[in-house]
């Protein structure tokens, strides 16, 4: 297996040709430039994750004939990435057909054509990217939902066969299902290709890492702050809360370190089982949450998954209620920084 070195501490950058507000070049010419590239390096961090939506590369209208504009961008952060020592993982958050956040709208998985545009993308990054090392490593898609994973594995499989005939040795992440569950990656097929990493997302517990999030229809309005680490006192007004509240968001009488170790442990014996490689491709809290406690969780989480010799990429450098940085791309905290980068 190739070795996925310089993947210890990074982060995402999302927003910028992901889940952007508006499809504008001076959006995709402003939110992300050299000067944050250079700034991450600043602080010490060794890669970057670049979500990509697929309709920057290629219109509905016009299937496989891909914009040389859209992949400039990336181009350009790859650039940037050399100059200033960072790996970078190209992360496709969106596909045809398929949106984590728009699940009612996905047909991916019901639609051969759809499926074969989603193959062919990415032979387009392998066609283009065949002469980058390690520095350049592929992440199939961001947070399959599905009823179970038998149809993600098929097309992963297919997707990763048909790299395979462009680029034989590129790294490649898989995440699991229902969000890069780690409770799903033991639902993963067992393949034969020795430059796999496996990735999951940690955003737990999740009433305190999403607090308040305007998208969360039943976190939005919720009336209490939830601190970390907590105690019994939280955990009964957590406990005075609907049914569908508490079947939704787990939550424990104390949140603390040892809590996050043993929500780690499904991952953790995924790999000692599979003798493969993990990757934490996002985590991160919410702007809403006390900074006391979300240094605190952030600390903690990064103590585990240095211990486990876990790479990961916090979620996310500007803006998108996660931010290491505001509009200007000025620091909001300089120990969450200092967390966030240690390797």
């Amino acid at each position: 297996m190739k070795k996925f070195d310089g993947y210890k501490a990074g982060v995402n950058l999302g927003g910028w040709i992901s889940q952007f507000r508006q499809a504008k070049k001076e959006h995709f010419d402003s939110f992300i430039t050299e000067e944050d590239i250079k700034q991450i390096a600043s602080w010490g961090m060794d890669h970057v994750r670049l979500p990509i939506d697929y309709m920057v590369l290629e219109d509905d209208d016009k299937p496989f004939e891909y914009k040389e504009e859209g992949f400039s961008y990336i181009d350009q952060c790859i650039s940037w990435c050399e100059k200033y020592k960072l790996n970078i993982i190209l992360d496709l958050h969106r596909a045809p057909g398929y949106a984590f956040h728009s699940l009612n709208e996905n047909k991916l998985f019901d639609d051969q054509f759809l499926q074969e545009r989603y193959i062919r993308l990415w032979q387009a990054f392998a066609k283009r990217y065949i002469n980058y090392g390690n520095n350049v490593v592929f992440e199939l898609l961001n947070e399959i939902v599905e009823p179970n994973s038998d149809r993600w594995n098929k097309l992963s499989r297919q997707a990763i066969e048909g790299i395979r005939q462009i680029d034989k040795e590129r790294l490649i992440i898989i995440g699991g299902n229902n969000y890069n569950s780690v409770d799903t990656l033991y639902e993963l097929d067992k393949m034969e290709d020795n430059n796999l990493i496996y990735t999951f997302h940690f955003y737990q517990p999740h009433i305190f890492t999403h607090q308040k999030a305007s998208w969360e229809e039943l976190l939005k309005d919720l009336e209490f702050e939830v601190t970390y680490p907590s105690d019994q006192k939280l955990y009964e007004a957590y406990l005075a809360k609907s049914e569908e509240f508490k079947r939704r968001y787990s939550y424990a009488k104390k949140t603390d370190k040892d809590y996050l170790r043993s929500l780690l442990q499904p991952a953790l014996n995924f790999a000692k089982e599979r003798n493969v490689t993990l990757y934490c491709g996002e985590y991160g809290v919410i702007d809403h949450a006390p900074m006391e406690s979300n240094l605190k969780w952030h600390e903690d989480l990064s103590d585990l998954l240095i211990e486990y010799g876990i790479g990961r990429a916090v979620w996310t450098y500007k803006l998108m209620s996660f931010p290491l940085v505001n509009k200007d791309s000025i620091v909001r905290n300089n120990k969450l920084i200092e967390i966030v980068s240690r390797k």
